[in-house]
């Protein structure tokens, strides 16, 4: 294992394209209704499994049937799912997204066991043998707003791995518990909004700015069709979004992050 992943696992179910909900008890056809594993670990374990990166993942689902689908689901593309506990009589966070011709995507979302997970769930050995580990919405994990969890960070630091991390929603109340993870992050990867909210910045500039002046090595914030804003102590650099056709955009971040962290373990620089 080379990356650890810790924090959300979700399972998704995907419409599209939904141009409205259906009145009454009417029917639309679709396109396609496809079931993905999802959550800022789950979705990025996955995506770094893809491209050959040996990962773990570590989280709570569900002693359900929807459980037993994302665990398969995550095997199967590669990941070791070995530090994925079950919660009996808890259901496996899910969320239903009717996806837009425009490629947008609100959801409907039910958190699941993900509000449960604890140190006491984490496997602290293996998680402290990464090279990287990718903490996934610590905004909703509220189990891992924990001084022993902090502490675990910093050891796992100090002996040389990189942690970094990526948050789950847009919601300003969780905001001031993710900030509590700042000095324990050497990375964060958060979307503009969510850069922001943690600020109180007018831009994004000035947010990425705020956030490595409180020490974090490095601020990446996710522009959507902007592309991205990079900023170290050394400076900011604008990185342009890709330019293929937006089909959907879900678990863009996932893929985001599983990028950069794959560039920090070839020794890119950032």
């Amino acid at each position: 294992m080379t990356v650890a992943t810790v924090g959300v696992h979700i399972v998704d179910v995907l419409a599209r394209p939904v141009e409205s909900i259906p009145g009454g008890q009417d029917t639309h056809l679709l396109e396609q209704i496809r079931i993905t594993a999802a959550g800022a670990a789950a979705g990025t374990a996955v995506d770094l499994a893809k491209i050959g990166v040996p990962v773990a993942s570590f989280g709570a689902v569900g002693d359900d049937e929807l459980g037993d689908f994302l665990l398969m689901i995550m095997e199967r593309r590669g990941v070791d799912v070995g530090g994925v506990v079950r919660k009996p009589g808890e259901q496996t966070a899910a969320s239903i997204l009717p996806i837009r011709p425009d490629g947008g995507r609100p959801s409907f979302h039910v958190p699941g066991a993900n509000l449960g997970l604890s140190l006491a769930d984490l496997d602290q050995d293996r998680i402290a043998a990464a090279k990287v580990v990718h903490l996934g919405g610590m905004d909703v994990t509220w189990g891992l707003h924990d001084p022993a969890f902090l502490a675990l960070l910093d050891k796992i630091r100090g002996d040389g791995a990189i942690v970094t991390m990526d948050l789950l929603s847009n919601m300003p109340d969780l905001m001031p518990a993710v900030r509590s993870f700042l000095p324990h992050v050497d990375y964060l990867l958060p979307n503009e909004e969510q850069a922001l909210m943690l600020t109180g910045a007018a831009t994004a500039e000035e947010a990425a700015a705020a956030l490595v002046a409180e020490g974090l090595r490095g601020a990446l914030v996710t522009l959507g069709a902007a592309g991205s804003l990079v900023v170290t102590a050394d400076g900011a650099t604008t990185v342009p979004a890709l330019d293929v056709p937006v089909v959907d955009t879900t678990g863009c971040g996932d893929a985001y992050c599983a990028g950069f962290v794959a560039g920090l373990l070839e020794g890119r620089d950032v």
